[in-house]
């Protein structure tokens, strides 16, 4: 049993190391022995295996995606779906702390340009598939959205947060700002909204003087590194998802302090998002589907009669 490498896979990997095509030859000789050993994905015939990255040189740390059998596939087939750095560093530590290191005083290492600009990419072209199908389908999610934020905005937002955004993030808020507090705003999955920069900062400031009120070393409540991207609502931030700068994870908040990972990363949410609205027969949670022009992931809870959800099928 053979295991696909499409011609785009190979390319990024190019991008991503010179040890990383071989490293992923390796794991496809381990898929061929055993196509379950990777982690299954909410979708039929998805899982992620991990690549570490301390076990090939020129390597860095890799979640890869890949398919097998129905209903993706056809049975005994193996693809990869993407190859994604995860928060590897530049460098090497040493045993003498010399340059390449952390130098011994306890401070990261800055993130590989080379992920960075990968993660940038990637998140992008997953946004755009997102935005097309909105243009398409759904007008009224495609009205709410707002213009990209500038390069001075960012760089308010990274002052005001005091961290450094990562480029996928950055690379989003270029294409758009959040969204426009209308009807259909809240096409993300769990129908929540892309959040903007200024409800960003309010809110991240408000978490962390309730952490310091709480007591630093007690519960946490919030730190500095994780950046809020969505939420339950335009003006509603009863809960939503996280940045968490640190392991690069998309995760889950609410307002009972309840934390806890939901993505491995800002990509591998946008690209799910990407794949349930291109192949919507596949996915086994919540569906996409329309309400009066809008994107709305269901079927709903409470129905409303005068705004019937429609399913959307290809």
């Amino acid at each position: 049993m053979a295991v696909d490498i499409p011609a785009d896979v190979q390319e990024r990997c190019k991008d991503l190391g010179q040890g990383v095509g071989y490293a992923l030859k390796v794991l496809c000789i381990q898929l061929e022995d055993n196509p379950l050993l990777g982690t299954p994905l909410e979708d039929p015939s998805l899982y992620t295996a991990r690549i570490d990255g301390e076990t090939f040189e020129d390597c860095p740390e890799l979640n890869v995606r890949y398919a097998y059998g129905p209903p993706l596939l056809t049975e005994g087939q193996v693809q990869i779906r993407s190859v994604e750095g995860t928060r590897s560093l530049v460098g090497e530590s040493d045993e003498d702390g010399g340059e390449g290191g952390d130098g011994g005083d306890g401070h990261e290492q800055a993130p590989d340009p080379r992920l960075e600009e990968l993660g940038a990419r990637q998140v992008a072209r997953a946004w755009q598939g997102i935005e097309s199908w909105l243009r398409e389908h759904a007008p009224a999610s495609y009205a709410s959205l707002r213009a990209g934020a500038s390069e001075d905005e960012i760089a308010a937002l990274e002052a005001a947060l005091g961290v450094q955004v990562p480029a996928g993030l950055k690379a989003l808020w270029r294409l758009r700002a959040g969204v426009h507090r209308v009807a259909g705003a809240g096409f993300l999955l769990e129908n929540q909204a892309l959040m903007t920069p200024d409800a960003v900062i309010a809110f991240h400031q408000q978490q962390m003087l309730s952490q310091q009120q709480g007591g630093e070393d007690e519960f946490t409540i919030w730190k500095p590194s994780w950046i809020p991207v969505c939420s339950f609502g335009v003006g509603d931030h009863t809960y939503g998802l996280y940045l968490d700068t640190e392991t690069g994870q998309l995760c889950h908040w609410s307002r009972y302090a309840e934390r806890w990972p939901e993505f491995e990363s800002l990509t591998t949410y946008l690209e799910e998002m990407e794949d349930a609205l291109a192949a919507p027969s596949l996915v086994t949670g919540a569906r996409p589907g329309l309400v009066n022009g809008a994107l709305m992931w269901g079927p709903p809870n409470w129905p409303d009669p005068g705004a019937p959800w429609v399913p959307f099928t290809r």
